[in-house]
């Protein structure tokens, strides 16, 4: 069995097949997707989703980082997230993490201060919460090497979600605290970047996810992505490591379990 540990299953790419998707992922031997929040426009799709499928799509809260960006409203959404935190909505027991939070620089830096206290703010409700955060980093490596290491000693844990940056980073964050790394699609595509540095990162550092609809690895690169695609993930990081599919599959599962408490 494997978990998906970046799932949007709940956007609206999936509304004429879900229930087909949730099937092919007990097929694929996938016991457990965790969903990541975007924004206030979408938490309730994740909220029923997961209301839907209790013990198999399990909810986090955060504010993603490029709705920062333009969004005058930015601080009173966070203060939505810190109040689903204390106070989760009817029919959900529990959020598993405070994500999908971070800093995206791709589509514009004008906005840099904002998404790092953005950001920070939702480290500390982590912190105050004791749940894991689950980061997004895009075209912002340094910045964010440096914003957690201002955080190292003070107990936080998680995820950077699709990791893509260097082994330096990968070290710099692991000294951070206890940081798992979530390797996607993009390890499957040809020529990947990211295959030398995964060769390098203990097994017992890696999580498997999909970011579907997004990032779909080989062979369905260039359609839409789904948690069920996550063997194909698992599969590329066993041929990578030299190791038996169920060997990557065990671990990571293991990791999965530790970082979220399931």
């Amino acid at each position: 069995m494997i978990i998906d540990t970046h799932s949007h299953l709940y956007e609206p790419e999936f509304d004429n097949d879900r229930e087909q998707a949730v099937a092919r992922c007990h097929e694929a031997g996938v016991e457990r997707i965790m969903l990541p929040a975007i924004d206030r426009e979408s938490y309730e799709r994740m909220f029923n989703l997961a209301r839907q499928y209790p013990n198999f799509a399990l909810p986090m809260m955060g504010l993603h980082p490029t709705s920062v960006n333009e969004n005058d409203h930015w601080r009173q959404d966070l203060d939505l997230v810190e109040k689903y935190l204390q106070q989760p909505p009817e029919g959900i027991s529990r959020f598993w993490g405070v994500g999908e939070i971070g800093l995206d620089l791709y589509w514009s830096s004008d906005y840099r201060n904002e998404q790092i206290e953005a950001f920070k703010a939702q480290v500390e409700m982590a912190i105050k919460y004791d749940l894991p955060i689950v980061v997004h980093t895009r075209n912002a490596w340094a910045e964010m090497v440096d914003t957690m290491e201002s955080f190292a000693g003070r107990g936080v844990r998680g995820i950077f979600h699709a990791f893509s940056d260097g082994v330096e980073s990968y070290e710099r964050l692991k000294g951070c605290g206890e940081f798992l790394f979530g390797i996607g699609g993009v390890v499957t595509f040809k020529k990947s970047k990211l295959v030398p540095v995964v060769e390098q990162m203990a097994l017992t550092d890696i999580l498997l996810e999909t970011d579907c609809p997004y990032l779909t690895p080989a062979p369905h690169r260039g359609e839409r992505n789904e948690s069920s695609y996550v063997k194909y993930i698992c599969a590329k990081i066993a041929e990578i490591k030299g190791v038996d599919y169920q060997i990557v599959a065990n671990q990571t599962t293991a990791n999965a379990k530790r970082i979220f408490n399931l």
